[in-house]
């Protein structure tokens, strides 16, 4: 089979809220690019995909730890610096950049970066960051959605109003063949961009476009345009699920087959024990207040005089319920599978909410990650690491390892570009 996809999604101390608390976390340089660059340069060892940096435009309840600190494209610039084959991958917000802001920096990235960028197209979704771009609240879901898909046009036509052989670079006559560079003149329902772009066409010809579709607009959207998709999924069958029902709309829209990434957390140890002691070890730092607060938020009904080290009571059925189905259904599956304490339960919500969570010794974990993908459930992962550095290095120094001895992972980069490690074809112009 085809080798396996690894990302590692990069967020802050790691994954899990409690993570900047531990003792050894690096808390301390959130502000530091070279924290970012060591941990580029760990996964590149590991022979990963690509980084990946989510987004968000809004601050949010700050004492309780960081979410964001600098801003991902500007971090890219350096971490293409300090590293030679890994992908490069941010969120871009549709609902807050101009595809002429976007498409230039992007652009911009895959040249510094020698054809290694990709980007995730989002639409934003919170009133609090609207706030900060000069809007009264979010626009609803099927603007935003509209929004979206005529940003991904217009930004993919200012990278083709280069043609790739357009620089001519003659010393006595002409910097570019003006045949070859032209107007797009996008006049659209949300954008007016008339083009040409000002950076030459990219490396990639187009950076890679990941998307993360769960609702049916987003999964349509992902469908016409995404080149990878990260995806959520808790277990196998609703991985399976959710990429039977992809790739369907992917081959529908007339498209190749695109790989689908879940995310997932682990916890790696030389014994279960050892692995399962790493978890709780981050679980007993939670900020047990806050923490029932937002559980209680989740499920509809307090939980503040809920047994701390004493099963989950059994929670009503999802149809009872009037809040948000998607989470409350996870948190239903994670008692009725798992069967936790309520302190084990605080904990899986704080380290990746609904995705997949695997414990165990490295042959463990490999025989999940090769199960996931034998069975229609995954190309490969987004690696959300509970704890960084620690959790991302025990999977590049002993489960990478293990993946590579059974011939499900690169031993070696194959090529220079986010296009060839994901085996995706360049587009000409």
């Amino acid at each position: 089979m085809a080798s396996m996809h690894l990302n590692l999604f990069i967020m802050g101390c790691g994954h899990h809220k409690a993570a900047w608390r531990h003792p050894r976390s690096s808390v301390e340089r959130l502000a530091d690019i070279r924290y970012y660059e060591e941990l580029a340069r760990l996964a590149e060892r590991g022979r990963f995909d690509a980084v990946f940096f989510a987004d968000g435009h809004a601050a949010g309840n700050i004492a309780d730890g960081p979410l964001w600190t600098l801003e991902p494209l500007t971090m890219l610039a350096a971490m293409a610096r300090a590293t030679e084959h890994i992908g490069l991958i941010s969120t871009v917000s549709s609902t807050f950049y101009t595809p002429f802001h976007a498409a230039r920096m992007l652009a911009s990235l895959d040249h510094i970066s020698g054809g290694r960028l990709g980007w995730n197209l989002v639409t934003s979704m919170f009133d609090s960051e609207a706030r900060n771009h000069g809007l009264e609240a979010m626009p609803s879901h099927a603007e935003r959605y509209a929004r979206a898909e005529e940003f991904a046009n217009t930004v993919l036509a200012l990278w083709d109003s280069w043609s790739d052989d357009a620089l001519v670079r003659d010393r006595q006559g002409d910097y570019v063949d003006a045949s070859r560079v032209g107007p797009i003149h996008h006049h659209g329902e949300h954008f007016l961009v008339d083009g040409p772009l000002t950076v030459p066409r990219p490396p990639q010809g187009h950076p890679v476009l990941f998307q993360a579709g769960a609702s049916d607009q987003g999964r349509d959207l992902a469908a016409r345009y995404a080149e990878a998709i990260y995806a959520v999924a808790y277990d196998l069958s609703s991985a399976q699920d959710y990429y039977r029902d992809l790739q369907a709309r992917v081959k529908a829209a007339g498209r190749p087959k695109v790989a689908i990434m879940p995310g997932l957390v682990t916890y790696v140890g030389s014994t279960e024990e050892e692995a399962r002691r790493k978890q709780r070890e981050l679980d007993e730092l939670l900020p047990v207040d806050s923490s029932r607060r937002q559980l209680s938020q989740f499920i509809g009904q307090d939980v503040s005089d809920w047994e701390l080290d004493a099963p989950v009571p059994e929670l009503p059925p999802l149809e009872a319920f009037s809040g948000p189905k998607g989470r409350y259904a996870t948190i239903l599956r994670i008692i009725e599978s798992e069967r936790p304490t309520l302190r084990q339960l605080l904990g899986r919500l704080a380290a990746g909410g609904g995705h997949c969570t695997m414990v165990g010794t490295p042959e463990r974990i490999a025989d999940e990650m090769q199960r996931w993908v034998e069975q229609g459930g995954a190309d490969g992962f987004n690696l959300m690491p509970p704890s960084l550095p620690d959790s991302i290095e025990d999977v590049v120094e002993q489960v990478v390892p293990e993946l590579q001895r059974r011939g499900l992972f690169r031993r070696e980069y194959q090529g220079r570009t986010l296009r060839d490690h994901l085996g995706l074809a360049r587009p000409g112009r």
